[in-house]
């Protein structure tokens, strides 16, 4: 429908994220903003697609920003959206159409900005991935008063203890506390962290693709760097995180955790491309149609999510019947996963349809047919 905009379809969206932050939230609620490239590469219909990367890499960017708890990591919904084209950028924040098209940490800046004005009834910290430690952008977030955490490339330089050092070598001088036990591959580990202050002094140096640009000075931004590793029972260190953040007054660990909980939009990805709505076989012949209809899977995702984390006998008794509706095999412990959850919710919306739409004695006369063929 063309009269339908996204802005009008990203409403209950915004309206879920509203309910679920009073709900699951308690001093502050987590806003993850990530990419992740749709590829329809044989989807010669549609053709505002767009070469992103290698010849075989053709379709479309999506850049979304999923809220979550700080307490418990439940994802609660997606808030914002853009999807771009070979020769627009379609969003949920902004002109519907824009033709410009900025780089990923110049859209999703204007895209926190957005966000930061739906006055939310706790306060957001902004998480995204090593992609963001650029101190231009970090500067930009200062200014605007926003609260972000990132991950540290281990050669970018901090300054610490009045030194300049990669934050590599400021890590390997802290001392860590074993926090908690994690399951990492699925064997249990043990997470173990450590911070410091520190202050980011360096230069900017903003892109080079288009035209040579010079570095650029600017206020020192203060900051912690929150260090999380996962080792084995030998001590071999399986993951090294190097966090920075202008969050302080919450614990380290909790500021680890925040940042594993950054793989929930990983999970939501993943529910809308391969495990649950197929999104890359879908038929729209356009970006600007595809990017409406996420926006109406992401209602079925929360929907889900609210299922998944509902408490209450009767609740489990209805996750157990989506279960046994979908047709899914769950691992050994596990009782439900999302991608079940939503398939099963389909069988069941189908079956309501179908039982509104047909009398039980024409039920009836199918169900002999169906016998007949069996047999």
């Amino acid at each position: 429908n063309e009269k339908v905009t996204l802005k009008k379809l990203s409403e209950p969206l915004l309206d879920a994220a509203h309910a679920g932050i009073s709900s699951h939230c308690t001093q502050y609620a987590l806003c993850v903003h990530d990419w992740s490239r749709l590829n329809y590469r044989k989807h010669t219909s549609k053709e505002d697609r767009y070469q992103i990367t290698h010849k075989t890499d053709v379709g479309y960017d999506l850049q979304s920003s999923l809220l979550i708890s700080a307490d418990s990591g439940k994802p609660i919904a997606p808030v914002a959206q853009r999807l771009v084209t070979a020769d627009k950028s379609h969003a949920t924040y902004q002109r519907e159409e824009n033709p410009q098209i900025k780089a990923h940490l110049d859209e999703v800046t204007d895209c926190m900005k957005w966000i930061e004005k739906q006055a939310f009834e706790k306060p957001l910290v902004h998480i995204i991935d090593r992609e963001a430690d650029s101190i231009g952008h970090i500067r930009q977030w200062e200014e605007a008063e926003i609260q972000w955490l990132t991950r540290s490339r281990i050669s970018s330089r901090i300054d610490y203890c009045g030194e300049s050092m990669r934050s590599e070598d400021v890590a390997n001088l802290l001392d860590f506390i074993r926090v908690r036990q994690v399951n990492y591959k699925g064997k249990l580990c043990w997470q173990w962290v450590a911070e410091t202050p520190v202050r980011i002094t360096r230069q900017a140096k903003p892109s080079q693709k288009k035209q040579k640009k010079s570095a650029v000075s600017g206020v020192p931004v203060n900051a912690r760097l929150v260090v999380s590793r996962i080792l084995s029972d030998s001590g071999e260190m399986l993951a090294n995180w190097l966090l920075i953040s202008n969050v302080m007054d919450v614990e380290a660990q909790k500021i680890a955790l925040w940042y594993y909980w950054r793989w929930q939009i990983e999970s939501w990805f993943k529910l809308l491309k391969r495990a649950g709505h197929d999104l890359e076989s879908w038929q729209q012949e356009s970006g600007k149609a595809i990017a409406k209809r996420v926006l109406v899977a992401s209602m079925a995702c929360v929907v889900v999510w609210e299922i998944a984390a509902a408490k209450g006998k009767s609740a489990e008794e209805f996750r157990n019947f989506l279960i046994k509706l979908s047709g899914r095999q769950m691992k050994h412990k596990v009782r439900s996963t999302n991608p079940a959850l939503l398939a099963g919710l389909w069988g069941f919306l189908s079956m309501l349809e179908v039982l509104q739409t047909y009398s039980t004695e024409q039920l009836e006369q199918m169900k002999e047919m169906a016998e007949y063929f069996f047999s």
